[in-house]
């Protein structure tokens, strides 16, 4: 696989990133590293984790996956793997960290924490790209942002990147960076998919005129875009299958990812890739990558058997033909996902 620049740094990665947040929750850990060493063999350099990892967030579970993928790192070379992890962003927001008692912030005190406890977990002394999970727009960017520009300077961290993130808040912490001269976001990970195309509207363009990139996660929707809630059905162990029996915020959700419009959006977009000769699971992991301001899709597979139709996607380009046909589809259902 070809390799392409996060940000304007001098990290390069696979086109293709494995996501690990159900390691250890959908996917034992066996399981896991049969994942990680299918993606590894076939030229995946990039990994993605956090450390409010796997989901759903549970404080029993909380650093789990990052424990799996360390023991998984092992048995590599050190060097030749691209490791990403996160910090939880505050626990009195959207969502509630399964770290630290749940009393998680974008703060220095966090920080330190956070990230001492990830290299401890992945058992390395360095995380090759380190993001803050998700925002808190009411706090100071500063005092993250010099945390963070801290641990480039100690050699802990190479690069940083925000996740979940607006346009007002990329362009904020960027104008932060700028005046207090601490290191910028290379990269931001935000939902992209075929159902879900808001990151074309506002953020793209900030990302192209900032050299900012972005790294996709959930390209197949949540699961949605494999076809297996085509019809109404709910399979047995399915993120959202599970999700819709919790309640509460992950049932709102499964909801939203899986909805007429999602369903009607995903039923035309394979007729599209039955007619291009290739899974929808390639067609929509080959579309996400497809950008100029995207450096790496975010992957995930809670099967090793799951790993074939995104790994067809890793040198394709899809035609003009296919790719105005991809165009019709969501100007005719649009924002299938609100």
């Amino acid at each position: 696989m070809q390799s392409r620049r996060l940000g304007k740094s001098a990290v390069a990665v696979s086109p293709i990133c494995m996501g690990t947040m159900t390691f250890g929750s959908q996917a034992d850990e066996a399981m896991a590293h049969r994942i990680l060493d299918k993606s590894f063999d076939a030229g995946i350099n990039f990994f993605d984790t956090a450390e409010n990892y796997p989901v759903p967030p549970k404080e029993e579970w909380a650093g789990l996956t990052e424990e799996i993928v360390g023991r998984w790192m092992r048995t590599k070379n050190r060097d030749a793997l691209i490791i990403a992890t996160k910090v939880s962003g505050p626990s009195h927001g959207w969502l509630r960290s399964s770290q630290r008692a749940g009393m998680t912030a974008l703060d220095r005190h966090n920080v330190v924490r956070a990230i001492e406890a990830s290299l401890r977990r992945l058992g390395t002394d360095y995380v090759d790209l380190y993001q803050t999970h998700w925002p808190d727009h009411g706090a100071r960017y500063e005092e993250a942002l010099g945390a963070l520009d801290d641990l480039i300077r100690e050699g802990k961290v190479r690069v940083i990147g925000c996740s979940n993130e607006t346009t007002w808040g990329l362009m904020n912490s960027l104008a932060v960076s700028d005046r207090e001269g601490v290191a910028r976001y290379d990269t931001i990970q935000n939902n992209f998919s075929l159902n879900n195309r808001r990151f074309e509207d506002e953020l793209a363009q900030a990302c192209r005129q900032e050299g900012v990139s972005l790294i996709p996660y959930s390209p197949l929707g949540g699961g949605v875009l494999s076809g297996k809630y085509q019809g109404g059905a709910t399979p047995e162990g399915a993120r959202f299958s599970n999700y819709l029996k919790l309640g509460g915020r992950q049932a709102a959700m499964a909801r939203r990812f899986v909805n007429d419009k999602t369903l009607a959006s995903t039923e035309r977009f394979a007729a599209i890739a039955a007619e291009a000769g290739m899974s929808l699971v390639t067609l929509a992991t080959a579309w996400s990558k497809q950008h100029d301001f995207v450096a790496s899709t975010i992957v995930g597979a809670t099967h090793v058997d799951q790993v074939d139709d995104i790994l067809a996607a890793g040198d394709l380009t899809l035609s003009d033909e296919v790719m105005k046909a991809i165009d019709a589809v969501s100007k005719d259902i649009l924002y299938p996902m609100g």
